[in-house]
């Protein structure tokens, strides 16, 4: 069913309700962002940050129907950062994090492996404003080694968490606000299209990591890390997780190409609470496993790449292969420091067990095939952007998405998605 469209949203009162729910940071925590920021060292004294994001989209792509292609979104984010808490030379953060938002979807695009051509939308599922506390979790980071040598550091953390803060990070595609809008390009689409991540309706969930950072000297470092966290229907705090979605992760760090630096992660996941394509009723539960890995290298002082890569071991998957790539590049070259250009490309291959259900699958049993087409080889997506930064805390981003046989069907049309976002913040 089509969603009904918002009225617009009256933003004075969008704003008293965020900074009502992050004065409730010690309450019980509800849901959380697609944006956290990874931990970091401590710092001196409290942080405090925040945007407003405004998204407008216009999709060109005929359906039966011609249902709405324009589409608009409003989020607002709160950030604090504060150091709590000292046991000898360890060292307490706490980090919260509120937002509150309204949005409409686009209704023209039909069935796509793409989950969000726009990464940034937030509301609830009637097209209402909406407000949480997106995250609250507590860090203890101890340095390890004799008194000054910082060659080594624990990480303890725990809270309600977004597991894509810590796991399967990228310093070109993982931040929505200022980068690519379509979310196959902000995580691995086996984790977050496909859902394998596990967490509640925006991706978030209560859990613990664990993590070792070391030094291999000149600016070099490595890290292994394990998180547990909620999933499928042990998303709540209402009880302790009782199959927690389990992530193991290697990285590096350094000079790679020369003195440029870059970033190479190898992570394995596990989801035993997971959500097949062929229940669309959510009532049963699967194992899921899969590998992936997500690298993002300076190529000179101006420009970089990333590539991500998700490969799914086991279970009822939709697709089972992901390869995304781009680039970035600043707007020094043409004498706009400050500016970006961005440009990415993807590639999800469907799966056989998707290619033979998605003609007949009625997983509802309202007698209308699911998906009702023939599926066969893969979806494509491309995504270029410009960010243009009039003022440090102003950024105006027109950005185009092209997609390439939507849900690996080669009959369907392909769609063209125009968007304009505007950023604010402090």
């Amino acid at each position: 069913m089509p969603r009904r469209h918002a009225r617009p949203c009256n933003l004075n009162r969008l704003s008293m309700i965020l900074l009502g729910a992050l004065a409730l940071q010690t309450a019980t925590p509800a849901a959380s962002t697609d944006s956290a920021p990874v931990a970091e060292s401590v710092h001196s004294g409290a942080h405090i940050s925040g945007a407003l994001l405004l998204v407008g989209q216009h999709a060109t792509h005929d359906t039966p129907g011609d249902p709405d292609k324009n589409a608009g979104s409003l989020r607002a984010d709160l950030e604090l950062e504060l150091p709590l808490g000292h046991f000898g030379t360890a060292r307490g953060l706490l980090y919260a994090h509120a937002r509150a938002g309204r949005e409409n979807a686009l209704e023209s695009l039909g069935p796509m492996f793409t989950g969000a051509v726009n990464s940034t939308a937030f509301g609830d599922e009637d097209g209402g404003a909406k407000a949480i506390l997106a995250q609250v979790w507590y860090q203890l980071a101890l340095p390890l080694g004799m008194a000054g040598d910082a060659s080594g550091q624990l990480e303890f953390a725990l809270g309600k968490i977004d597991p894509f803060g810590f796991f399967d990070q990228n310093a070109l595609a993982d931040d929505e606000s200022e980068a690519f809008l379509n979310n196959v390009f902000v995580h691995n689409p086996l984790l977050d299209s496909g859902g394998d991540i596990g967490g509640d309706a925006y991706g978030f969930a209560p859990g613990v990591r664990l993590a070792y950072t070391g030094s291999l000297g000149a600016e070099r470092s490595w890290a292994a890390s394990l998180g547990l966290f909620g999933a499928g229907s042990d998303v709540s705090f209402e009880r302790p997780p009782g199959d927690p979605l389990s992530i193991v992760q290697a990285e590096y760090a350094g000079p790679t190409l020369g003195t440029q630096p870059g970033s190479y992660r190898l992570y394995a996941w596990r989801n035993r609470r997971a959500t097949p394509f062929n229940n669309e009723a959510d009532i049963r539960e699967e194992t899921h496993t899969g590998w992936g890995v997500s690298a993002d290298q300076r190529l000179t002082e101006t420009a970089g790449v990333f590539a991500r890569y998700g490969h799914s071991t086991r279970g009822y998957v939709a697709f089972d292969r992901a390869l995304t790539l781009g680039l970035q590049v600043s707007g020094s070259l043409w004498g706009r420091e400050d500016d970006a250009l961005g440009l990415a490309w993807g590639w999800l291959r469907s799966s056989s067990a998707f290619r033979q259900a998605a003609p007949v699958l009625d997983a509802d049993a309202d007698t209308v095939a699911d998906f009702g087409y023939v599926a066969a080889g893969s979806e494509q997506q491309a995504e270029l952007f410009y960010n243009w930064r009039p003022n440090p805390h102003l950024l105006l981003t027109p950005d185009v998405q092209w997609i390439r046989r939507p849900g690996g069907d080669a009959a369907a049309n392909n769609a063209v998605v125009w968007s304009l976002r505007i950023k604010a913040s402090f």
